[in-house]
Formats: C-alpha cells, structure tokens, sequence
C-alpha cells in the first residue's frame, strides 16, 4: 500500500508542477480569444454604432435585432447555404482524396496535378472567387455557362437574377474553393491507414463497399469529424463570395448571417446590432459541432 501511495503522491507533485510551466501560454491564449468575445458582449448590450461608443446598456438593442422581420429569412438561406456547402464539400473532398491515393497507390501519372489543381481554387481570395463566378454565370452573351449551353441547345439560364437559381450558384462557387481544405485533411488521414486491413477484409470476401463503409469511413471517423467542424465554421463564416457574387440578392435570396453581419455593421453603422448577429453565429456554430460530435463519435453497435 506504501509504495502505491508514494507513486500517487509523486504523480501529483509532478501534475503540480506542470501548471507553473503551462500557465503563461494559458494566459495569453486566454485573452486573445477571450478578450475579443468579451467585447462583444459589451456592445451587444448597448447602442453603440461605428460613429459613437455605446452610451447606454440594456436589453432593448437585442429585442430589436432578434424581433427584424428579415432575421427568419437569413437564418433559412443560413441554413440552406450551410447545410448543401458542407455535404457538397465534404462528398467532394472525401471523393478526391480517396481518388488520389488510389491512383498514388497504382502509381498513376497526373496524381500531383490532380492536387496541385484542388490546391488552386483554395488559396484563390475570397473576393476573387465570387467575381470569377461571376464572369462564369453571367448572363450576357459571352457567359461562359450559357455559352456551353448554348452550344448544346439549351436555352439560357438565369444563374445569378433568379432567386432559387442564385442561392445555387453560390454554394457551387462556394464549393468549389471550399473542396480543398476538406481532401487536404481526408488525404493525410486515408494515407494513415493499416493497408493489412484492407488485404484482412479481402481474404474474408469484403466486397468494396464494404471495405469502404466498414474500414475506410470508420477509421477515417476523427478525420471527418475534424473535417465537417472546422468547413462549417468556415461556411458559416463565408460572406466575400457572396458579396462578389450576388451582393446577397436577388432581394435577400443569398443573404446569410455573416453577410447581413457585414451589412449591418459597414452599412447600418449598427455595431452593437453586428454584435449581437455575431452572438447568434457563434451560438449556432457551438450548437452544431456539439451535434456533430455526438452523432461521429457515438458507437453504432447496439447495446446488450
């Protein structure tokens, strides 16, 4: 019993020891996130604009924003924008990676410019982005897009001015820049993988699909959850491709939260009401990675 308790002891001392050393960088990461958040929730309460400092406090400001007419509108293209960028992303990604490294695996040539060309579209600004799609959906005579339509006797489509049309348009352009960071981080995890478990299931008579829903997808669960926070976040943060793209139009067909954020704060001058926007966005980002580790990391083998 004595030597136990002497490692417990020593265990302690040692943890002990430890924060001294961890502090600091706790410190400072502390306030460089925590400062800014704080802030915002000053000027959530109060009435302060881009013109002047809040001058009073009080819940009124916050009844206002929750209460606008056009706030159910942006949550509902939020959530459409969000919900087809993210799958779009990661059906992408998970699709390109595995591509990859089968074709690496056979050593297939066109391998690195397959990456080299998904790289591209990440690195392009965001600004840049929305205005090359732009160019691509225009609906001119010399739109690329209806041009190849053209060219098979489809008639013209308005991409950008039709309101289902848009919201459309932006989640491709969204995509298509957003593809990148998903494969970046499924192709280091499938490149991980035991290849023995792939020749165990063979012999066993796995069939591909099952390979791939009982090997490939489970161990690249964590991959994936990594994967589908961080895109959502990013999404959820996206406004600079649909400001160069659409403006948030048609009306307000493409304007989600961030964009309205970004209006409400540089056109409104409302900084407490951007603040309390921006509440509500952290909120629902918080909100769905908590749901998305519950349903990747749950155990799917029913219980005795």
């Amino acid at each position: 019993m004595a030597p136990v308790q002497s490692r417990s002891k020593a265990n302690a001392r040692r943890q002990g020891a430890v924060w001294p050393w961890l502090a600091p960088a706790l410190l400072v990461l502390g306030g460089f996130y925590l400062v800014p958040l704080f802030d915002v929730l000053r000027l959530a309460f109060g009435n302060a604009t881009l013109l002047r400092p809040a001058t009073e406090y009080g819940l009124d400001g916050i009844g206002q924003v929750i209460s606008a007419p056009a706030l159910p509108g942006i949550l509902w293209s939020t959530a459409l924008f969000t919900t087809a960028s993210v799958l779009g992303i990661l059906a992408l990604g998970l699709a390109v990676a595995l591509l990859v490294v089968r074709g690496e695996m056979r050593q297939l040539w066109g391998m690195t410019a397959l990456r080299t060309v998904v790289l591209t579209a990440w690195v392009v600004p965001g600004i840049a982005n929305g205005l090359i799609w732009q160019m691509l959906f225009s609906e001119a005579p010399f739109g690329a897009m209806n041009s190849m339509l053209g060219l098979v006797g489809i008639a013209p489509i308005r991409w950008i001015s039709d309101p289902g049309n848009a919201m459309f348009s932006a989640v491709i352009a969204n995509i298509w820049q957003g593809t990148a960071f998903a494969m970046i981080v499924i192709y280091a995890a499938r490149r991980g993988l035991d290849p023995d478990l792939y020749a165990a299931a063979a012999i066993d008579g796995a069939g591909p699909i099952a390979r791939f829903y009982f090997i490939t997808l489970a161990q690249l669960k964590p991959a994936l959850l990594v994967a589908t926070v961080l895109v959502t976040i990013q999404t959820l943060n996206t406004f600079d491709v649909i400001l160069a793209l659409t403006g948030g139009g048609p009306g307000r067909a493409t304007e989600v939260l961030s964009l309205y954020v970004f209006n409400t704060v540089f056109y409104s001058f409302d900084l407490s009401g951007g603040a309390v926007l921006a509440l509500i966005l952290v909120g629902i980002a918080m909100g769905l990675t908590v749901v998305y580790i519950r349903l990747l990391t749950r155990d799917p083998r029913p219980r005795a």
